[in-house]
């Protein structure tokens, strides 16, 4: 098994490697909905401060969301509507 950046036959190079755009898609909503759920159970336990925090972190993978589905309708694009797998 060659040591390299990049097995053969995939897409991307050490210096312009591919970007895993689903799989970075799945993780943020799952953030979302963790934090989510977690601030609400901390509110209502009258745990205000970590609620907050878990309240920006939704935010922040919120934004990530966005982020990532602007790339990747860009991508969709550049390619001509090629799909994508969950790791590519």
């Amino acid at each position: 098994m060659p040591i390299g950046p990049q097995p053969r036959g995939r897409r991307g190079t050490l210096e312009r490697p591919y970007s895993p755009l689903n799989l970075r898609l799945a993780l943020a909503v799952f953030g979302l909905l963790i934090c989510s759920v977690l601030a609400v159970f901390l509110f209502r336990a009258g745990w205000t401060v970590p609620g907050w925090l878990l309240v920006g972190w939704a935010v922040v993978a919120a934004i990530d969301i966005v982020v990532v589905q602007l790339r990747r309708r860009a991508r969709a694009r550049a390619d001509g509507g090629r799909s994508h797998s969950l790791f590519e």
